[in-house]
C-alpha cells in the first residue's frame, strides 16, 4: 500500500473538498487525515490529505489536475529529504539537529556542513558528517557565493538548506536559486529587532519577552514568510548576555519545530506568509 501527501491550494469555491474526496474514493484510496483552511480574506483554499491506496503517483495527480485545473497541486511520496546545514561559530543550533538527526528524529538526510570557519568541525566529524570550510577571507560576499554555490552542484536534490546560525546576509543571487528552500533561524520576535545583536537591541528596550522566529529567506532582511516563532519571559534583572544565553534555548525548539513541518510537508508559502497543518 503506498501513501501520499496532497498538498493542495487554489481559489475557494463551493464542493472543492467533496471533489477532491470523490477522486481519492474513486481510486480506492483511504484519507487517513486530512486538514483544510479558507482564507475568506483573500478568497484561498488550502488542503493537506494523507492518502493511502494502490494508484501510482502519476495517475492521481493527473486526476487532480484535470478536475482542478487551476489549483496547485503537489502528490509527495513521504521519504527522508536532503538537508544540508550552515554554519558560522555558535554551536548551540547546529548541535540540537545533528543530536535530533542521530536519535532518528528527523526525516531527512543531512548531506553536510557548510562553514565559512573551521570552528565547528570537531563537533559535525563526532557525527561521522562531511565538513565543509569555505572561507570568506579576502572575498567579496559574492565571490565566497559563488564558492559555495560551487560546493552546492556537487549535491544533488537539495531540499532544504537550514541555516543553523549562519551569520551572513545572502545575496538576491543565491536567494533566487533556492526560493522557500532556505530556512533560518533568527533570535528575535520577528518583526521587532532585525539585524544585528537584538539582545541588545531588547535589552536596551526593556523589553519582558524574548523569542527566536524560523522563517524562510527572501531578499528583504529578516523579513521571510515566518514558519515558527516562540518566546520566554525575562525581568529588569536579566543583563543582555543573561539574554541572550535564555534565548538560545528558545533558539534551538523554534528551528527544529520549523524544520520538522518542512519535512513533513506541512506548509504552504503564499503573500509572504505561511498556512501550516
Amino acid at each position: 500500500m503506498r501513501s501520499y501527501r496532497v498538498l493542495i491550494d487554489c481559489e475557494d469555491q463551493k464542493g472543492l473538498v467533496f471533489t477532491i474526496s470523490k477522486i481519492f474514493f474513486e481510486n480506492d484510496l483511504n484519507i487517513e487525515r486530512n486538514d483544510e483552511f479558507v482564507d475568506s480574506e483573500n478568497n484561498k483554499f488550502f488542503m493537506r490529505s494523507v492518502v493511502r491506496g494502490e494508484i501510482e503517483r502519476d495517475k492521481l495527480l493527473e486526476d487532480l489536475k484535470q478536475a482542478l485545473p487551476n489549483a496547485n497541486i503537489r502528490v509527495i511520496v513521504p521519504k527522508k529529504k536532503n538537508i544540508l546545514l550552515m554554519a558560522t561559530k555558535e554551536s548551540h543550533v547546529l548541535g540540537d539537529i545533528l543530536i535530533r538527526h542521530f536519535d532518528g528524529e528527523l526525516e531527512a538526510n543531512i548531506l553536510g556542513v557548510i562553514s565559512n570557519y573551521d570552528t565547528l568541525r570537531p563537533l559535525v566529524e563526532r557525527f561521522d558528517l562531511p565538513y565543509y570550510h569555505v572561507s570568506h577571507d579576502n572575498l567579496t560576499r559574492s565571490e565566497h557565493e559563488e564558492k559555495i554555490l560551487k560546493l552546492l552542484d556537487d549535491f544533488e536534490d537539495i531540499d532544504y538548506i537550514v541555516l543553523a546560525k549562519y551569520m551572513r546576509i545572502l545575496t538576491p543571487n543565491f536567494v533566487q536559486k533556492f526560493e522557500n528552500k532556505i530556512i533560518n533561524i533568527h533570535h528575535s520576535f520577528l518583526p521587532a529587532f532585525i539585524g544585528a545583536n537584538p539582545y541588545k537591541q531588547a535589552y536596551d528596550r526593556g523589553v519582558k519577552i524574548i523569542g527566536a522566529t524560523a522563517h524562510f529567506v527572501n531578499n528583504n532582511l529578516d523579513e521571510g514568510p515566518i514558519i515558527a516563532q516562540d518566546v520566554i519571559r525575562v525581568d529588569h534583572t536579566f543583563s543582555w548576555r543573561q539574554m541572550k544565553k535564555a534565548g538560545a534555548d528558545v533558539e534551538k525548539v523554534v528551528l527544529a519545530r520549523a524544520l520538522q513541518l518542512a519535512l513533513e510537508d506541512r506548509i504552504f508559502v503564499y503573500a509572504n506568509k505561511t498556512v501550516i497543518f
